[in-house]
């Protein structure tokens, strides 16, 4: 990844990020298996043709900075700090022998039998307790444990809240009373069974891809590309403005239904395409994805 600093901030912030990282054939992290295996594939072919700028990677600064202060506090006897994790897969399906699944957790507690893990985030995660990707990649690092003979019974999150506003606490109740909380999750044989489902179902589909065109690769769903959902507009023929937007076609042509018993043939429903806001704001191979190339050219044309 090539890190741009468009804002001349000072070299200590891309030292801090910049890395050396070159992708390992068959070997993948558990926070990489967590996306969708389109941009997967994506990150390995394009690697060097990545691009980032530092200004837009303040808090991975921040993240980066409050892992090196907890590296260095001590750690009691049965824990384990920044403890690098690895296994090949072949030992439980052999189409995935050479296969590597790794991962470094924050902190594993073999007296508490939990995993600990630190992150950022943002208030709205918190208020809609959006934690499931938490979920998954702690139960990810516990199973991944559990391999080496040690039991793992639970996770716990600490996350520091990126924009948390003491003059809110007050007036929401929703709203989380202090700008650290922690989110506790409780692990199950069932749970481990569906995530080792998971591991090589996803590793499966990795290995039928990784070597196959940027075109050929299986497009991300709507809810990995964060789509906000079709809305169907109904207005007045040839006018932009909608006199009101819904969620569903059936909404809208109820509505439009009502409207033609007094104004037949005056208004149209119009079908208004969900944004796919991941692939727009935050996706780092967008510009390499043919999907996204299409979605730009078809608003270029539109404008």
């Amino acid at each position: 990844m090539k890190i741009l600093n468009s804002n001349n901030l000072p070299e200590q912030l891309i030292n801090l990020v910049q890395s050396d990282y070159k992708p390992t054939p068959k070997r993948y992290s558990c926070t990489t298996i967590l996306k969708p295996t389109r941009q997967i594939i994506l990150e390995r072919k394009h690697n060097d043709e990545i691009e980032q700028d530092i200004s837009d990677m303040c808090w991975l600064v921040f993240g980066i900075a409050v892992h090196s202060i907890i590296e260095n506090s001590q750690e009691s006897i049965t824990q384990f700090k920044e403890e690098k994790l690895s296994m090949d897969l072949g030992k439980i399906c052999k189409e995935l022998d050479g296969y590597v699944l790794s991962g470094r957790s924050d902190l594993i507690d073999l007296g508490n039998k939990k995993i600990y893990d630190w992150k950022t985030c943002s208030t709205w995660k918190i208020i809609f307790k959006d934690y499931e990707d938490w979920r998954k990649e702690t139960l990810i690092y516990a199973w991944l444990v559990k391999q080496l003979g040690f039991e793992i019974n639970s996770g716990e999150i600490v996350t520091f809240i990126k924009d948390h506003k003491k003059s809110q606490v007050k007036i929401s109740k929703d709203y989380p009373k202090f700008p650290v909380q922690t989110i506790k999750f409780k692990f199950t044989e069932k749970d481990y069974q569906e995530i080792e489902k998971f591991i090589i179902d996803k590793f499966l589909e990795i290995k039928k891809y990784e070597n196959a065109l940027d075109k050929d690769l299986p497009l991300c769903t709507p809810e990995e590309r964060y789509n906000t959902g079709d809305k169907y507009a109904v207005k007045k023929k040839n006018n932009k403005r909608a006199s009101k937007v819904h969620d569903t076609l059936e909404e809208a042509q109820k509505h439009l239904n009502n409207l033609e018993k007094d104004y037949p043939g005056v208004y149209e429903i119009e079908k208004r395409e969900g944004e796919n806001r991941k692939c727009m704001e935050y996706c780092n191979v967008c510009k390499f994805c043919d999907f996204y190339k299409e979605i730009e050219e078809k608003e270029e044309e539109e404008k």
